[in-house]
């Protein structure tokens, strides 16, 4: 169990680590008025960044309920 909760840790902080990398400060620029609004293909490395994010989010919810069931 102990182990578990560690790689949740871990987990979480490459999920953190990963999120912040990829908000390049356009958290509010989609908004009418600017010139990226409508703007939400992904290409090459924020394509990459995307997909690893959804990975380790899909892996963390499932080690977490996995978790919830061991305890």
């Amino acid at each position: 169990m102990q182990l578990l909760s560690i790689l949740l840790l871990i987990l979480s902080l490459l999920i953190i680590i990963v999120v912040m990398i990829q908000a390049k400060g356009t958290g509010l620029s989609i908004v009418p008025g600017t010139g990226d609004f409508g703007k939400f293909e992904r290409r090459g490395g924020e394509l990459v960044l995307h997909r690893i994010t959804i990975g380790l989010i899909v892996l963390f919810v499932v080690m977490s309920i996995i978790a919830y069931f061991i305890a």
